[in-house]
C-alpha cells in the first residue's frame, strides 16, 4: 500500500470560553490514501469543521490552538511548517469548499478577480491566461454565461451559483488533496444531486482524494469509500462504507443510522438517541457516549477507549470490542 497523502495523528484543538477551555476536537487518527474519499460524519458540534481547518492552518488564534498533534500531508507536518509555506499549500495542493459560500467569497470583489488570484499566486501564469482559465472552469462547473459571471458579485448569484464557484475556485489549481466541508447542505434536493455529481466527476478527472464532510448519511454512502464517525470531538469509528452501513460497531454509530428514515417503515416516530452530548467545557471521564449508551458498562464511565483495529481496514473505540475483559480491568 501506497504511504497516506494525509495522516493526522493524536490532533487535539481547544479553545478558550468565558465557560472555561472547550475541547473541540481530542487525540483525533485520521488518514486518507491518494486518490481516496474519506466520508467524515457526525452530529452538529463534533469538531469535524476545526479538524479540517486545522490541516489547513486556518484554526481562529485566539481563541482557539492546536495543542497537540501532528497533520503530514507528503510527509511533511502541517503544523510546524512556516505560514509561508502554508500560503503556498492552501489552494495548491489542498483545496477548500467552505460551508456557506457567502461568507466565504469576498463580497466586495468580484467573481472573476476572486478566481485569478489563485491562478497568478500559484502557478505564476499572466492576468489574461488566468482569466481565460478561469471561465472555462465557470463554464465546467455549469455556470450559465461564464464570460459575464466574471463580472458578478457573490450576492448577484443564487445559492447554487455561489457553491458552483467555490468548487471551481477550489478545483482550478487541480490541488492533490480537497477538503468539502458541508458543501450540499444549504442546497434543495435537486442541486444537492447536481453539486455531488460534479465533485465526483472532478475529483475523477483530476484524480484528488477527498475530505467530505457532512452529518448526511446519505450522502456519505454516495461519495464515500471509507466513513470515519465524530462523537464529541473524537472519532469513534471507521470502516469502509459498506461495512459500516451493514454492520455498525459503535453504538453511536448504529444509533445514527437508526435515526435515518426509510421507505417501507412503518409508521410512527423516528428512533432518536436518548440524552445530550456532553459539553465541550465539560470534564469527561471514560468514554463520551457511556451516559447515552445502551451497553455501557462500569469501565466505560472510569476509562477511555482509544481507537483500536478490530478488523481488516476497520477501527473502532468501545471497549465492547476491547479483547481485556470486565474482569481484567477488576471491575
Amino acid at each position: 500500500m501506497s504511504d497516506p497523502l494525509l495522516d493526522i495523528r493524536d490532533l487535539s484543538v481547544h479553545f478558550k470560553t468565558p465557560e472555561g477551555i472547550g475541547r473541540a476536537v481530542s487525540s483525533v487518527d485520521l488518514s486518507i490514501a491518494p486518490g481516496e474519499t474519506l466520508g467524515l460524519v457526525g452530529e452538529s458540534g463534533c469538531g469535524k469543521s476545526v479538524t479540517a481547518l486545522a490541516v489547513v492552518g486556518l484554526v481562529p488564534s485566539p481563541p482557539g490552538r492546536v495543542v497537540d498533534g501532528r497533520v503530514l500531508f507528503e510527509g511533511q507536518d502541517l503544523l510546524q511548517a512556516p505560514s509561508e509555506t502554508l500560503r503556498r499549500i492552501r489552494g495548491r495542493k489542498i483545496g477548500m469548499i467552505f460551508q456557506e459560500p457567502m461568507t466565504a467569497l469576498n463580497p466586495v470583489l468580484t467573481i472573476g478577480r476572486q478566481m485569478v488570484e489563485p491562478l497568478t499566486t500559484h502557478l505564476g501564469i499572466s492576468k489574461e491566461t488566468a482569466r481565460k482559465k478561469a471561465v472555462r472552469w465557470l463554464d465546467r462547473v455549469r455556470i450559465p454565461s461564464a464570460r459575464q459571471r466574471m463580472n458578478s458579485y457573490p450576492h448577484q448569484l443564487s445559492g447554487g451559483m455561489r457553491q458552483r464557484v467555490m468548487i471551481a475556485m477550489a478545483m482550478i489549481c487541480r490541488p492533490r488533496l480537497l477538503i468539502a466541508d458541508e458543501p450540499t447542505t444549504a442546497l434543495d434536493v435537486t442541486l444537492q444531486r447536481q453539486i455531488l455529481a460534479l465533485m465526483a466527476e472532478l475529483k475523477s478527472e483530476t484524480g484528488s482524494a477527498m475530505m467530505f464532510i457532512t452529518h448526511d448519511l446519505g450522502v456519505v454512502a454516495q461519495t464515500a469509500g471509507t466513513v470515519a464517525v465524530m462523537y464529541a470531538g473524537r472519532v469513534v469509528e471507521t470502516a469502509g462504507v459498506g461495512p459500516l452501513f451493514d454492520e455498525p460497531l459503535h453504538p453511536y454509530t448504529r444509533g445514527l443510522l437508526q435515526c435515518v428514515p426509510r421507505l417501507g417503515a412503518a409508521p410512527g416516530r423516528l428512533h432518536e438517541i436518548p440524552g445530550t452530548v456532553p459539553a465541550a467545557t465539560e470534564p469527561v471521564c471514560g468514554c463520551p457516549f457511556a451516559g447515552r449508551c445502551e451497553s455501557a458498562f462500569d469501565r466505560c464511565g472510569i476509562q477511555t477507549p482509544r481507537l483500536e483495529s478490530v478488523q481488516a481496514g476497520r477501527q473502532v473505540a468501545c471497549w465492547l470490542y476491547n479483547d481485556q475483559s470486565d474482569e481484567k480491568f477488576g471491575n
